[in-house]
């Protein structure tokens, strides 16, 4: 079982619209695969056809030790595609937690309970922050995708990222291991999106996917039906760069870096 957190602290780049798109592209490729909603805004619960504002058992439970993460994995419309719900009252495990023993684990110890033989991958979509929610899922996961938007400010906020993850990495998961930089939003007429690329590419080299997501409305339309893009519109670009994600992926060696 393959655990990938999708992390940037900083808002609009595209966490949600990875982590629904590469755990349906995963799935479609016919590995089991759980989505970890950890974001109290919930747009992957919902932009998976789940009512975020339902009062059913979600993650915010789990981390307080109500139920187990078992207890609250729900069938998506994809086969091979399961969720762990999450809503706005997930804020709150932040507030409830900052005094408890062990609270950057909590999410670290849920997955414990997990049958490691149920899911192939295991892909956390996490807050645009680098709070308690997020540390959780870095002190959880094997490795961190992160998704970088093609825009002027891109590279802002990366460095900070990146030394608080050598900060895990040193003080609590030492196996933690960046999966790989992922350019999204890509706009080929427009020159500051190939300058970007260019850009990230000449720091980070073979820490960034050669697949690019690209700006697409039918990725933008997709989560207001409840679906992944794969199943609202499987030919479109969008589409086709999360299933190339995922292939890249999957035939990737992954290691520390």
């Amino acid at each position: 079982m393959r655990v990938i957190a999708i992390a940037n602290q900083k808002g609009g780049v595209g966490k949600t619209t990875t982590a629904v798109n590469l755990g349906a592209a995963l799935a479609a490729a016919e590995m089991p695969t759980l989505l970890i909603d950890c974001d109290p805004q919930a747009n992957a619960t919902s932009g998976l056809g789940f009512n975020k504002d339902s009062h059913a058992p979600q993650l915010y439970h789990v981390l307080l030790g109500e139920v187990s993460l078992p207890d609250v994995i729900r069938k998506t419309q994809m086969p091979q595609l399961s969720l762990v719900p999450s809503s706005p009252s997930l804020i709150g495990s932040e507030v409830e937690l900052i005094r408890e023993p062990q609270r950057e684990f909590r999410l670290a110890t849920a997955l414990s309970h997990l049958d490691r033989n149920l899911f192939r991958f295991v892909i956390m979509d996490c807050p645009p922050s680098l709070g308690l929610l997020t540390i959780n899922a870095l002190a959880a996961c094997d490795s961190v995708l992160i998704p970088l938007q093609c825009e002027y400010y891109a590279l802002e906020g990366l460095s900070h990222l990146l030394r608080t993850l050598r900060l895990v990495r040193s003080r609590l998961n030492p196996r933690l291991f960046i999966e790989g930089i992922l350019l999204t939003m890509f706009d080929g007429r427009n020159n500051l999106s190939r300058q970007v690329e260019q850009e990230v590419r000449r720091h980070f080299s073979d820490r960034v996917f050669r697949t690019v997501i690209p700006r697409n409305v039918r990725l933008g339309e997709a989560p207001s039906h409840g679906k992944p893009v794969l199943l609202y519109d499987i030919s479109c670009a969008g589409a086709k760069a999360y299933l190339s994600l995922a292939r890249e992926l999957l035939h990737g060696q992954g290691g520390p870096s």
